[in-house]
């Protein structure tokens, strides 16, 4: 264990704040603890001399050998909380759960107070849980420094939760289930330790076998990516993450005064961090099961056995709807079943016993099909019958998965009659699920994290730039006294290694001649003002302008620009090559920098067809160059780029770097706010950037 081993194996805990008033949350966590943890517990309250039965202390400090208790956990009232907080760092005591709320979740006033626990936390280098928590729990301890009313049953999975009302629904249901834990911890405000220490901590955590997490927001997703992506490797994290929509995201912030970044951003960075993102409990919970109790599969293959055509059916649906694909099995396989299944069987996969199968059949069934070389899981698919015992139906599987050392899980499709048969699996184990498709759903999660853990991730390639060069062109724009910028700034790509179309930007008719006369061809001509973003809309573009006309182009432009916004800023225009998009693919490359994982860059068909077909694909930055080609690959109009309907393909190489070289750009800037390289323009000999637009944050300059 790590820095919070105290935390969750504590041998000495204070409550500041117990108390014998009923309905109090300081009653709820003194007697919680004093029902089940192994250690010392200590009253601390200067308005009473013993809280049931403990002997009751005016403050933390008049407590026996104070610096030797390990967890704080604050229950006084938000006023006083923060010198509750205090006095215990002031004492020596590194852990503090503070459950009292009243912080930032509360307004203005709530934030203010928050800021100075978290600097007060911050000075004595707290392990500060909170505040707004509903407390930690750790079962080999008996540890229950909470104020719900269920003690978790032991087990091997960890979780925690942003919502204190979670976990204690969660403790509900996972009592009625037999789903044990071995950590729990309500997160509240995160004001120092957040959902990034805990991951970490678990980790390093050998009784951990799976992570679990109900999240509203990641403070950082940055470091939150760094971490996960190491822990991954070895433990896998399953979270729910809430505020998928406009609505939750508001409901979050006004829940614990979450920030709320982006779904997309959330999305691309828990993919990247080698997290498994569900959307429900039960799938939360599913997941942990089958983690937590089999072991990994070698391929994608499932085979099913069931007593039932029906049910046979809908598993076949449900593999259909997931990554995993039906078991093709050997000629060998095939002759064994057809001499020991019924002539009415079906020895395909679905393999269907029929209804008339004992115990036996299903053993004989199973073993055949977990001997296959093809098939590298499988799925019991059963409805009860007056010639089945679920139990020793139970017991078959249970020495059937062991034997092979295949993943396995079960749907035994009943009721009361389910208990006993699910009990001896769950011993064992092997997940049960009523409905089939969660059970394939199960294996295919199985399936997802083998692939996250094989995964090795590669540093970002670090490119020779002119890192001054480019600072030199983003602080003119803060000279200008503008945060916005477009094709004045196209040197910033070159500085960065991103090719651009020959031309400059000039403030004459006669300067915007002499680089066509340079360039020797047909031009494109376009205005440059930070006030008009769409240009083309204003008719401030021309493409195709021959090098005699661009005098009167030039003017053209200024006047149209003029007409259409008399007080717009004309920083002059640009005279750039022609580039043949007859031959090329319009791409978009560009950045958000999103509040939570930093800046999002963004991949997919550009020009006119962005914002039409919405076909782009994101990940967080830095990206490696596995990263930037997948993102090349996951766009629906990828066949576009590899060469579709006759098309020579597009110089990939280029792209992808590409793609890493503006990663860089934005890594090393964070004044860049917002990026859009739109066209850039994919051909087989390269690719060129053709427009540019950009906002900065000029105090991060």
């Amino acid at each position: 264990m790590g820095r919070l081993s105290t935390l969750f194996g504590p041998e000495r805990v204070a409550v500041i704040g117990a108390s014998e008033s009923e309905g109090s949350v300081g009653r709820a966590i003194t007697e919680n603890l004093l029902a089940s943890y192994e250690g010392e517990v200590l009253a601390v309250n200067p308005n009473a001399e013993e809280v049931l039965g403990l002997t009751c202390y005016d403050g933390i400090a008049e407590v026996d050998s104070p610096g030797t208790v390990d967890v704080a956990v604050v229950v006084v009232p938000p006023h006083i909380a923060v010198d509750a907080i205090r006095q215990s760092g002031e004492v020596g005591i590194e852990n503090v759960v503070v459950i009292t709320a009243g912080f930032g979740e509360t307004g203005s006033d709530g934030a203010a107070r928050e800021r100075e626990l978290r600097e007060v936390a911050e000075e004595y280098d707290l392990n500060l849980v909170g505040p707004n928590s509903l407390g930690v729990m750790s079962t080999p301890k008996g540890l229950n420094a909470t104020f719900g009313n269920e003690m978790a049953t032991e087990g091997d999975v960890s979780f925690m939760s942003q919502s204190g009302a979670f976990v204690t629904a969660v403790l509900d249901w996972a009592a009625e289930r037999d789903v044990g834990f071995k950590d729990i911890v309500s997160l509240g405000n995160k004001a120092i330790l957040d959902e990034g220490d805990f991951v970490a901590e678990w980790g390093e955590d050998p009784d951990t076998d799976v992570i679990l997490g109900y999240l509203e927001d990641i403070d950082d997703g940055e470091e939150f990516i760094r971490t996960a992506r190491e822990v991954t490797q070895d433990t896998p994290i399953v979270l729910v993450k809430s505020g998928r929509t406009d609505a939750g995201a508001s409901a979050a912030a006004s829940h614990t005064g979450a920030m709320a970044g982006s779904e997309r951003a959330y999305e691309a960075g828990l993919e990247q961090a080698g997290t498994l993102r569900v959307e429900s409990v039960q799938e939360l919970f599913d997941y942990a099961q089958i983690l937590s109790g089999q072991p990994l599969p070698d391929g994608e293959e499932i085979a099913i056995v069931t007593n039932a055509g029906g049910p046979g059916v809908m598993t076949t649906d449900a593999v259909g709807d997931s990554d995993l694909s039906l078991a093709e099995f050997t000629d060998e396989t095939f002759e064994t079943l057809r001499e020991t299944m019924p002539e009415a069987a079906n020895i395909y996969n679905p393999v269907d016993i029929i209804g008339d199968a004992p115990a036996e059949r299903f053993e004989s069934a199973l073993e055949t099909v977990l001997a296959d070389e093809n098939v590298s899981m499988a799925v019991v698919v059963a409805c009860p019958t007056a010639v089945l015992s679920f139990e020793e139906l139970a017991e078959v599987v249970v020495e059937q998965q062991q034997q092979s050392g295949l993943p396995v899980a079960t749907t035994l499709m009943g009721g009361k009659s389910v208990g006993a048969g699910q009990e001896i699996l769950a011993q064992a184990g092997i997940p049960q699920y009523f409905d089939p498709a969660r059970a394939v759903g199960s294996l295919d999660a199985l399936t997802e994290y083998r692939n996250i853990s094989e995964r090795e991730f590669q540093a970002p390639d670090t490119f020779d730039v002119d890192r001054e060069r480019a600072r030199e062109v983003l602080q003119g724009a803060s000279r200008r006294d503008t945060n916005r910028l477009g094709v004045e700034a196209m040197e910033l790509l070159d500085a960065y290694g991103i090719p651009t179309p020959q031309g400059d930007v000039v403030d004459s008719p006669g300067d915007a001649e002499a680089i066509a006369e340079e360039i020797g061809e047909d031009v494109v001509m376009k205005i440059v003002s930070p006030d008009i973003l769409h240009k083309s809309d204003i008719g401030g573009v021309e493409v195709g302008v021959p090098p005699e006309e661009v005098r009167d182009t030039y003017e053209d432009l200024v006047v149209r620009a003029r007409n259409y916004q008399s007080d717009a800023t004309i920083l002059g225009v640009q005279v750039q090559e022609m580039v043949d998009l007859e031959t090329g693919t319009e791409t978009i490359l560009g950045m958000n920098r999103d509040p939570q994982f930093g800046p999002l860059l963004l991949f997919g068909l550009g020009g006119i067809f962005v914002e039409v077909l919405e076909d782009t694909t994101v990940r967080v930055a830095p990206v490696s160059e596995p990263e930037a080609s997948a993102m090349l690959d996951d766009i629906e109009s990828a066949p576009l780029l590899q060469g579709a309907r006759g098309r020579e393909p597009v110089d990939r190489a280029a792209l992808v770097e590409t793609v890493q070289r503006l990663s860089q750009l934005v890594t090393d800037f964070p004044a860049i706010v917002e990026l859009d390289i739109n066209p850039l323009v994919a051909t087989p000999d390269g690719v060129t950037a053709v427009d540019l637009r950009l906002t900065l944050d000029q105090e991060e300059l």
